[in-house]
């Protein structure tokens, strides 16, 4: 018997082993096959789940996305809903389910469109094109869309807006009569009495300029990669029949010198309907100088159908005459406000502390008849990130980073401690009937797929005996195709003592086709923000899988800084970017090489981004021990990047002051890498996108003159169309191509 079950294990380990030994290594082509699964957004009845998913065009250099459907019970796969050559995102339901609206661009500017759904189906009413299923059987309704025609503009959709500055991020009022959205207009328009004619007269006489030269008067004049023209995000609200067709002209909500919603970059929005639809509640910061505030505010201001009424019909106001109410006060940022389904409470996330953007983020309940706010995170010491309300309106679901991972957590308004309902790296948490929450979950070895947690079920023990339950699934597999024939390797954590012998946390991705008695070199990851985190997630920007693919060990740090640890580790790089944090990464290598035996110190890169950057920069002018480095979008020279860089908030909180003071000056001193550059040796690649507002090409540049003046191995490598991060398709392919080989140069096997 113990032979017959010792060939038996040693069969199924020689086939696990012959199956991970037939699966190649994880290529960039592979990942641009992958599509980028959104939100899901189940229908108002339960029954539906639709999301919107990109898919990348290598050769056409472009990315398109598409809107899917899949049954909420998960009685068969997801398909393809909607799939024109133009694209279609962001679908959202009518209040009735019978309708969905999408952005898209099918006549030359992007609108929000409609379309009839067809619940017994989950089809769309007239559509059919290649995506369709299959024909049907004889004496069979046939229900495949009809074929989509290029010369035609949708003839299955009806456009919602028709309005010149474009329209994005539409929400369906609950009364199904408005739909609100986003649009980039002049505030010198608000009081016009027709205010999109005078959008596109201004457009037009800015278009017809032969001196493009423009006057800057106030600063945030350029923010993250485009440079200030005069307009301003504000909602507006478009009048709609049952349908979703137009009933009238859409109307601003938040006239005004300033942006609503603040720029952000994705994530929830930063707005909402009250479950009456008589009210939205929406994010916006009034102080004077943006550049150095990050006190966004939520307001409450008076909107929808119970507001106009004329024969029957919305009938706007030329002039928005309501006034908006302030309800947050703290002198951090406020924002992301969400009605309770019972209309009592607005819950919002909070930060305490003014001018500081990586403050702990708190959970805060409003009570619209008292005015009364408390805070329902007291004592959770980590980021509240996306987050939902419960059907009985007696709790919220959040998810929250921590080592690592992003848990799905359990908050009773009531005012229990969070607990903890489903662990692993989750986000867009969105609640259907019946208690039914969907939400996105990655892996460092998955993107993005849709997930599914029954929080109420009923489950059956063996003695026939029900009991309310809770069960998770997999829900979507959009990408199952493209992984089921590469390798991935799991994530591997291990903690170390760190500065002042604090607890840090690491990670190692070991190469495919893994050899225990092989010497691997390593590619040392250095993350950004600073206030940001590696984890069991998944990057198309910093793919560790990808570093690994071609032979190496990847060696990660979360160092003082970084998210997921609690704020008091978060707070401890404040004022020492070339302290503690330093000595954390420095203490985690040394540590990774010490435990594994299959790490060769000799043969290390280190690799960052934006503050990955800076710290590369720090390093290679403080030790030698590295065989190369790479440099992206870093901050090279602390006093010069104040001046170039936008966000002032950001150095004025990390390096407590302003440099063109003598008290200021010293922080700023104090840890430039400049300042160390006449030690430079190391073999340096420098990376740097011309549209990058955050940390100045400048820097790049200076970086790299430093470098090749000291006559140190180094390249410039230069995008003139990408800012901080390098998104386009064959520029990032081009991004990973010239980096692997970089390392390979330095550090690889030698032939």
């Amino acid at each position: 018997m113990k032979r017959a079950l010792c060939f038996l294990l040693f069969a199924a380990i020689t086939a696990a082993a012959q199956s991970t030994a037939a699966k190649r290594p994880f290529t960039f082509e592979d990942m641009m096959k992958l599509k980028r699964v959104n939100e899901p957004v189940p229908s108002p009845d339960g029954k539906w789940v639709v999301f919107s998913a990109v898919d990348v065009d290598l050769a056409a250099n472009s990315k398109t996305p598409h809107i899917w459907v899949v049954p909420a019970d998960g009685s068969a796969k997801e398909r393809l809903l909607i799939a024109t050559p133009q694209g279609e995102d962001r679908p959202r339901w009518s209040q009735d389910g019978k309708y969905l609206s999408f952005t898209a661009n099918y006549d030359g500017s992007q609108q929000i469109w409609a379309a009839a759904f067809d619940g017994e189906t989950a089809i769309i009413k007239g559509i059919r094109n290649a995506y369709a299923p299959d024909a049907p059987k004889e004496g069979q309704k046939d229900v495949r869309p009809i074929e989509w025609k290029p010369e035609a503009v949708a003839p299955w959709a009806w456009k919602v807006t028709s309005i010149s500055t474009e329209a994005d991020g539409q929400q369906w009022s609950p009364d199904g009569r408005n739909i609100l959205f986003v649009s980039a207009v002049y505030p010198s328009c608000d009081s016009a009495a027709d205010q999109d004619a005078c959008n596109k007269q201004e457009d037009d006489k800015r278009a017809a300029l032969k001196v493009k030269a423009q006057i800057f008067t106030h600063l945030l004049y350029r923010h993250w990669k485009t440079y200030s023209t005069a307009k301003r995000s504000h909602l507006l609200v478009q009048p709609v029949n049952p349908d979703g067709s137009p009933n009238g002209k859409a109307y601003d909500i938040t006239p005004g010198d300033h942006d609503v919603p603040p720029f952000s970059l994705g994530g929830a929005d930063m707005y909402s309907w009250s479950p009456d639809g008589k009210e939205v509640a929406y994010t916006r910061n009034i102080d004077e100088v943006e550049a150095t505030s990050t006190n966004n505010e939520v307001f409450v201001v008076p909107a929808g159908s119970p507001w106009f009424e004329l024969s029957g019909k919305n009938a706007p106001p030329p002039v928005q005459v309501v006034a908006a109410k302030k309800i947050s006060t703290s002198p951090g940022s406020d924002s992301t406000p969400r009605y309770s389904p019972d209309g009592k409470y607005i819950a919002f996330l909070s930060q305490a502390r003014a001018g500081y953007e990586s403050d702990r983020f708190r959970l805060m309940l409003y009570e619209r008849a008292t005015g009364s706010i408390a805070e329902l995170t007291k004592g959770f010491d980590r980021w509240v990130g996306s987050f939902v309300w419960a059907n009985d309106s007696r709790a919220l679901y959040f998810v929250a980073e921590d080592s690592g991972g992003s848990p799905i957590y359990h908050l009773s308004v009531a005012g229990s401690a969070p607990d903890v309902l489903w662990k692993g790296h989750n986000d867009d948490l969105a609640m259907a009937p019946e208690d039914t929450l969907f939400f996105t979950a990655m892996g460092i070895d998955r993107p993005n797929e849709i997930r599914v947690f029954h929080l109420s079920t009923s489950i059956k023990d063996i003695n026939g005996k029900i009991h309310q339950g809770r069960r998770y699934s997999s829900f979507t597999d959009v990408n199952g195709d493209v992984l089921a024939g590469v390798q991935m390797r799991p994530l591997e954590p291990f903690w170390f003592s760190g500065a002042a012998q604090t607890k840090v946390q690491g990670f190692i991705v070991k190469p495919p086709n893994f050899d225990a008695n092989r010497k691997y070199p390593v590619k040392f990851l250095i993350h950004g923000g600073p206030q940001g985190a590696w984890g069991d997630s998944w990057s198309y920007r910093w793919n560790a899988q990808l570093f690994a693919a071609n032979g190496y060990v990847v060696v990660m740090i979360n160092p003082r800084g970084s998210t997921g640890y609690g704020q008091k580790f978060i707070d401890e790089i404040n004022g020492d970017w070339g302290g503690k944090p330093i000595t954390d990464l420095m203490l985690g290598l040394d540590f990774a090489i010490r435990k594994y035996p299959f790490i060769d110190g000799n043969r290390v890169c280190v690799l960052g981004a934006s503050y990955g950057g800076y710290a590369v920069n720090w390093i290679i002018g403080h030790t030698n021990r590295f065989k190369c480095a790479v440099s992206h979008d870093g901050m090279f020279n602390t006093v010069s990047a104040y001046g170039t860089t936008e966000e002032l908030w950001f150095p004025e909180w990390e390096f407590q002051g302003v440099p063109y003071t003598p008290a200021g000056r010293a922080m700023y001193e104090r840890w430039n890498p400049l300042n160390s550059a006449k030690t430079f040796k190391t073999p340096t690649l420098v990376s740097h996108g011309q549209l990058d507002f955050r940390l100045d090409i400048s820097e790049g540049f200076q970086l790299f003159t430093a470098l090749q003046k000291q006559k140190v191995p180094s390249r410039m490598m230069y995008f003139p169309d990408e800012g901080h991060w390098v998104l386009k398709p064959q520029n990032s392919q081009f991004w990973y191509k010239t980096v692997n080989a970089w390392v390979d140069q330095w550090t690889g096997e030698k032939k």
